[in-house]
């Protein structure tokens, strides 16, 4: 069975698009912060194009449902839930933290700790065992402020902004100090849609109406403590 899947990704600074044909992938993806508004429906038409494929002919589409920058999320979701809508396709919501776990070069079933710089001196983390093909969560994700992080687990591998602005502190965190640290990976839609064949293939997605976002946090504005 041929899967096609559109998948959507803005909640960094990076904005990307990426088309999946069974195990194919294009993408196009930009570092470009405050511009994914107007980058994301060019950069989702470009894939198609290179694809060779419309969106009546998709299974799906996926998008980065945070947690990350509130603006971008809520891009990704609203753009996600218009198409899915307009076209009457399932969605996928995929984590960015597991989407940077994706991304960590280990061993099969080693654990990574992917962390986003959260602004307001607080992190997005998780612990995620990887596998050949997939991620798996350990406990929950959480917003934490890097010195209140608690990591029982050996860890293979950190990565994501987080670790960029916070490594020394996070590296104490950890039951032993791991040199395998990529301080600026960021979410890529080419990963985004990976995950959500899984889901396509276990039957997991969801209507574009039950598509949410992913905040991991109410507030916006710095409190002075």
């Amino acid at each position: 069975m041929t899967v096609k899947l559109l998948g959507i990704e803005t909640a960094t600074e990076a904005c990307s698009a990426a088309v999946l044909i069974d195990n194919e992938v294009v993408e196009r993806f930009e570092v470009a912060p405050r511009k994914h508004n107007e980058l994301i429906l060019p950069m989702c038409g470009a894939v198609l194009a290179d694809a060779g494929v419309s969106v009546n002919q998709l299974d799906g589409i996926a998008f980065g449902c945070g947690p990350g920058a509130f603006t971008g999320i809520r891009i990704a979701a609203s753009v996600t839930q218009g198409i899915a809508l307009a076209h009457d396709l399932p969605v996928a919501s995929i984590s960015t933290l597991a989407n940077l776990a994706y991304q960590a070069d280990v061993n099969a079933n080693e654990l990574v700790m992917p962390a986003i710089d959260a602004r307001m001196e607080e992190v997005y983390w998780a612990i995620y065992r990887k596998t050949l093909d997939k991620v798996e969560l350990i406990g929950e994700e959480k917003v934490q402020l890097p010195v209140d992080v608690g990591i029982e687990e050996y860890v293979s591998c950190g990565l994501g902004t987080g670790w960029g602005a916070y490594r020394d502190i996070l590296q104490q965190r950890l039951v032993a100090s791991t040199e395998n640290v990529i301080e600026d990976a960021l979410p890529h839609a080419q990963v985004t849609v990976r995950l959500a064949k899984h889901k396509y293939l276990d039957q997991q997605m969801v209507d574009a109406m039950n598509a949410l976002p992913v905040y991991l946090r109410n507030q916006v504005i710095h409190k002075k403590r």
